[in-house]
């Protein structure tokens, strides 16, 4: 019996990109291939790219450096949104023998044929225009959640963001695709959903290939909500000025949805969101937030936020800290503006210094560690429901409530996957929370 080839897989960015790398990974198993750890070595590497995070390209090429070390005969392929957006930097890179675009990534077996090695790396990338067709898809990283992929693209056209060129336009997949896709997740006794796309609250446009469709995404979690063997579902993340009042009305019902939300901000500055062409002003966000502590006074509300942006003057940031800081929000993710190529904010004026986006940046993490402890305090002495997750850490399993609190008692092989119902009763010197168990004999 001939040897099988074998195929290592490495993503960077965000969970979008490992809900595909799983799919891609799975068409590699359907040709034979057996999959392996991309520490171990293999005939192919393939690193799918991110185009968001300022060190990409630098990291990508340390990837590269490590699978050449490991195997330097290895066929390297580079996929994804930093492989759409410069393709010939990266075949430029020494030992790269094919980078894919935004649509052909999903063919990339199509690409591969004797995986002999290139002289210089070859180019498939398709004009970003031709990236229409959708590609369902979801990862399952550990046994305990799934990241299901429900949308692509986006139609936004934030001043600072190259997603719309590396993703191309707004696409879903169709609502039998989801459903079909979320039972065979629950078939794997996988207990929890996080969904996933570039734009989710823009979910059912594209569903025929166009703009119209008979979808949204109050009726895409409406029917999520109803298949079984789903124990939670969480929205990853949803634009300010999609998040409708009926869609927080249904998470506070539902029987799966969990009380945590994910709402980027970007600024607490009108002028600054402005200039970003975001599609709300402060006003409409802190209504959001405002109509979830009204339904669900426990829910987490996690909040993106961009420092930095041209023209951000102290005054600007000291808006935005404010704003925060009076915001009744759970935790911060903080990004430090980079500037990216052919995006209208790399040529405005007003470019703050980097050191200045350093300090900024340290504030509002800062203020996300006091955000956080305020938030688990005030679930002190409430019931709770934890999913554990699959690790020992330092003779400890950690897990996450729904309400998203993260909590850790010793390690026992046997909770693992497991959703218990638990009382919080303080949090510890890690800033992790302790509890007890209710009614079990653990």
């Amino acid at each position: 019996m001939e040897n099988k080839k074998k195929v290592a897989f490495y993503t960077l960015g965000c969970k979008l990109n490992f809900s595909e790398t799983s799919t891609i990974a799975r068409s590699f198993q359907n040709e034979g291939f057996e999959r392996v750890d991309f520490e171990e070595v293999a005939d192919m590497y393939v690193i799918n790219t991110c185009s968001v995070t300022e060190n990409a390209d630098k990291q990508f090429k340390q990837i590269v450096k490590k699978a050449m070390k490991l195997n330097d005969k290895a066929f390297v392929a580079a996929v994804g949104c930093y492989a759409q957006l410069k393709p010939e930097e990266l075949a430029a890179v020494d030992g790269v023998d094919l980078v894919l675009g935004a649509t052909e990534k999903f063919k990339i077996t199509d690409y591969i044929n004797d995986l002999v090695k290139n002289d210089m790396g070859e180019v498939h990338s398709c004009e970003i225009e031709d990236a229409d067709f959708y590609v369902g898809s979801y990862s399952i990283g550990d046994r305990t959640r799934a990241f299901l992929k429900v949308q692509d693209g986006c139609d936004y056209k934030c001043t600072y963001c190259t997603i719309p060129l590396a993703r191309g336009i707004s696409r879903s997949d169709t609502m039998e695709g989801v459903l079909k896709n979320a039972k065979e997740i629950s078939a794997k006794g996988i207990k929890e959903i996080v969904l996933t796309g570039v734009n989710i609250g823009d979910y059912g446009k594209g569903e025929f290939g166009n703009k119209k469709h008979e979808h949204t995404f109050l009726d895409l979690v409406t029917e999520l909500d109803k298949v079984e063997g789903i124990e939670r579902l969480r929205i990853s993340s949803i634009e300010p000025n999609l998040l409708k009042n009926e869609t927080i009305d249904l998470v506070s019902k539902s029987r799966a949805f969990v009380p945590h939300f994910h709402i980027p901000l970007q600024s607490g500055s009108n002028d600054i969101l402005k200039k970003m062409k975001r599609r709300y002003m402060r006003e409409l966000y802190i209504d959001r937030v405002a109509k979830i502590r009204e339904v669900m006074p426990h829910a987490c509300i996690g909040v993106d936020v961009i420092v930095g942006f041209p023209g951000e003057t102290d005054e600007h940031f000291l808006e935005t800290y404010n704003f925060l800081n009076e915001l009744n929000i759970s935790y911060l993710h903080v990004f430090t503006y980079s500037e990216r190529d052919n995006t209208e904010a790399a040529t405005m004026e007003g470019v703050v210094p980097m050191n200045v986006r350093s300090k900024r940046s340290k504030m509002l993490r800062g203020l996300s560690v006091k955000k956080r402890r305020a938030f688990y305090e005030n679930q002190i002495g409430t019931n709770r429901t934890v999913l554990f997750e699959s690790e020992n850490k330092e003779g400890y399993i950690h897990g996450f409530t729904e309400n998203y609190v993260k909590v850790k008692t010793p390690w026992n092989p046997e909770l693992v996957n497991t959703l218990h119902d638990i009382y919080l009763t303080k949090i510890d010197e890690d800033g992790m929370v302790r509890f007890d168990f209710v009614n079990v004999e653990v």
